[in-house]
């Protein structure tokens, strides 16, 4: 069974763009809002080179909340898949769950199964690609990442990213972190301890 490192999207490897009509920090909306933070490449580089599978997890509620469209998020993914081709930067699979409960849009606003913090994405993972969860990691910046980690059974860390953090405080990660770069030297120092 292989290893894996499940990293949530916005405000883990890219910044979450200011809305000037809500005032609120949400996902860039265009491809040209999307900004990856420093040391996002050399740290997914790092994790391939210590043999984890790479898997990308997000909420994007934004269109069933009616603030943008599904062309313009599916938009941002492709500029963001042709970013990581370009550094020969593999994900296995991206899973995005585009439902929310209080959403407008019919189609997409109801309780879904695959909204974080439920954990299908990771188990979906699991079964399709060989993943040992209990050998595997969940980084995200907002409770629901971490109990969506816990649910599945691997080991989690919470990046306190500031613009996010009145989405954290009430979950239990096994470690913190102030950006991707510490939550990766984090995962790769704990492999070199315990290794599997």
């Amino acid at each position: 069974m292989r290893k894996a490192v499940f990293l949530d999207r916005d405000g883990v490897i890219n910044r979450l763009i200011l809305n000037p009509k809500t005032g609120e920090y949400e996902p860039p909306h265009s491809p040209e809002e999307l900004d990856l933070y420093p040391g996002v490449i050399s740290s997914l580089h790092s994790l391939m080179e210590a043999g984890f599978y790479l898997f990308l997890v997000s909420n994007q509620p934004d269109y069933a909340k009616g603030k943008t469209t599904l062309e313009e998020i599916k938009a941002v993914h492709n500029k963001l898949d042709e970013i990581f081709k370009e550094n020969k930067i593999i994900f296995q699979d991206y899973y995005y769950c585009y439902h929310h409960p209080q959403g407008i849009v019919p189609k997409y606003s109801y309780v879904c199964e695959c909204r974080k913090p439920k954990p299908y994405f990771l188990l979906k993972a699991a079964k399709d690609y060989s993943i040992d969860l209990s050998g595997s990691w969940m980084i995200g910046d907002r409770d629901s990442d971490i109990e969506c980690g816990n649910a599945a059974g691997t080991r989690t860390i919470l990046i306190e990213e500031e613009h996010s953090a009145g989405y954290r405080g009430i979950s239990a990660p096994d470690f913190f972190a102030g950006d991707i770069c510490e939550a990766v030297k984090i995962i790769l120092e704990f492999s070199k301890k315990f290794p599997t």
